[in-house]
């Protein structure tokens, strides 16, 4: 969910112009950054980070658009500690009920220092209107306090109540505070409880958490430097990196003076609100950051690789194969026309399973072998997608190496498939005879003609010159016993000037053909390529190129300026 733009400056302030660095990410743009990762990391990563991510982006941006002059601050302790007093004492007016022994607020109560545009905030905030004051009511308007403008207050129930909705009370508050005051008393500021679910899980939230030593009364001077000193050390211990801590006593006489004007600088600042958020950000961009490596990533599959997986596929498509089937069809569509129909007549006469084929309708019957997913077994893409993506998951996060290979064969079942519609593209046309093929056809079958009529003339010769058919004297041609030896020398001479043609042809061929195959593989192979590239290599590429972005927005909303 995008934030709408804000002039809420992020939780690192931009370098002074002199120093001519790059600005650091406003909030804003922190906030968008994180709205990016989440939509990179949506399908990628672990489901639980992507949802703290959408509930973070949800409640910042209903934040932002909700009133930023008013700085949300929760009083939160255990029973005892004395935090509905000092909340009273903060406001002047005994607001919420007070009790040593059990706990005596049960829902939030809140008090607020200027009632334009708090009414929306306290209604996302979701406090009960019975329980909302005005400090700076009309009839309370000549103690007003001014310099608390702005704030609004709020005394939650006890964290350690046995009443479940009173803790559920308290972990919704100390989420969408702007402030979390943390009250505690000398009796029990090392209470198991508040350390464990709270102190410790939010002490990366040292900049917006004040912890209040309350009740400092009960102790000697000397006491409270002794306790102050061990709190700091038990919290500091815990990760809560320079914690401030102010004592307080909500009996004693300008006892509250230093949490009110810590108040007052809080509120006067008007930085809460953006530094709370700028530290749940951190939280989660730091769990981001986890999921991307310092190291440049690759762009793509490198080309080696890129000639391993063509090479891979090519063999699994069957296209040396189709070539080389198609250089045998060429040469017996070339048989056709440049052979010597002699040998073609003596050859139907035998039984030959090649001659049964309809050679002048293969590029159609080639075409619909390929027009399902049978030009390559599915087996053998596979194996061919297998080490594509070794060169750079090794250079990934584990997500995202995942995220990569899943790119590779994302297409898996569609490019067997692809690849014999590549295959039936590169198929030639026979349908365009070679002229020569044409003319040598009319030779051969003009030498048949003259070999049949010299056969018939010397059937004629033997006829009439021999067996005198026709009488003693035919005459002419047709009655020349003499001249049968050269019509017959004619015959030999026909059949075998026939022979040589297509024996000459056939070589031509031959050479052709295997031209005409190379050049028709070279034709599947850039097919192949295309395949390779559109449903393997971009793929990739694209998913290298959304965790390249990724770290950028790792970065934004990390807060780190632009390198």
């Amino acid at each position: 969910m995008p934030v709408p733009a804000t002039d809420v400056p992020g939780a690192h302030p931009a370098a002074p112009a002199e120093r001519a660095e790059p600005a650091a990410p406003t909030l804003t743009d922190r906030l968008n950054g994180l709205d990016r990762l989440v939509q990179a990391g949506t399908g990628r990563l672990d489901r639980p980070l992507l949802e703290d991510a959408d509930a973070l982006l949800d409640r910042a941006g209903q934040r932002l658009r909700l009133s930023g002059e008013h700085t949300v601050v929760t009083l939160a302790g255990g029973t005892g500690s004395g935090k509905s007093s000092l909340f009273n004492a903060i406001c002047g007016l005994e607001l919420s009920p007070t009790g040593m022994r059990r706990p005596m607020t049960s829902k939030a109560h809140a008090c607020v220092w200027g009632l334009d545009g708090a009414g929306p905030l306290l209604d996302w905030l979701d406090v009960d209107k019975r329980h909302r004051y005005a400090r700076a009511s009309a009839l309370d308007l000549e103690r007003a306090d001014s310099s608390l403008q702005g704030l609004v207050l709020l005394d939650l129930p006890d964290h350690d109540s046995i009443q479940a909705l009173h803790r559920a009370e308290v972990d919704r508050f100390v989420t969408i505070a702007d402030l979390l005051v943390w009250v505690v008393d000398p009796q029990k500021y090392a209470d198991a409880a508040l350390h464990r679910n709270y102190i410790v899980p939010f002490a990366r939230y040292a900049g917006v958490t004040l912890i209040v030593l309350n009740q400092v009364d009960r102790l000697a001077p000397d006491e409270i430097d002794d306790c102050v000193a061990d709190l700091r050390r038990l919290l500091e211990a815990e990760g809560l990196a320079q914690p401030r801590i102010i004592t307080t006593s909500a009996v004693a006489e300008d006892g509250v003076h230093g949490f009110r004007d810590v108040l007052v600088d809080t509120v006067a600042a008007r930085r809460a609100r953006s530094e709370r958020l700028a530290a749940d950000v951190d939280r989660v961009a730091e769990r981001f950051a986890e999921h991307r490596f310092a190291a440049e990533p690759p762009t793509g599959v490198d080309e080696g690789r890129r000639t391993e997986l063509v090479q891979a596929l090519t063999d699994a498509a069957g296209a040396p194969a189709v070539a080389e089937a198609m250089e045998s069809a060429y040469e017996l569509r070339a048989a056709d026309f440049v052979g010597w129909p002699v040998s073609a007549l003596i050859t139907r006469l035998r039984s030959d399973p090649l001659r049964r084929m309809r050679l002048t309708e293969l590029r159609e019957e080639l075409r619909n072998a390929f027009t399902g997913p049978i030009g390559a077994q599915q087996g053998d893409v596979d194996n061919a997608l297998a080490g594509v993506t070794d060169g750079i998951t090794g250079e990934l996060p584990v997500h995202w190496a995942r995220s990569v290979r899943a790119a590779a064969r994302s297409h898996a079942t569609e490019i067997p498939e692809a690849l014999g519609e590549s295959l039936k593209e590169a198929l030639p046309t026979f349908n365009q005879v070679p002229r020569w093929w044409w003319l040598i056809k009319t030779w051969q079958y003009f030498l048949v003609l003259v070999a049949v009529l010299s056969v018939v003339w010397i059937g004629v010769l033997v006829a009439y010159g021999v067996l005198k058919v026709g009488g003693d004297d035919p005459g002419g041609f047709i009655g020349q016993a003499g001249l049968i030896p050269y019509v017959a020398v004619l015959v030999v001479c026909t059949l075998g000037m026939g022979w040589l043609t297509a024996s000459a042809c056939r070589n031509l061929v031959a050479l052709s053909s295997a031209k005409h195959g190379d050049k028709m593989e070279e034709h599947m192979r850039e097919g192949i390529e295309r395949v390779a590239r559109d449903k393997v290599i971009e793929p990739v590429a694209a998913d290298l190129r959304v965790y390249a972005g990724f770290r950028h927005d790792v970065d934004v909303a990390l807060g780190r300026p632009p390198a």
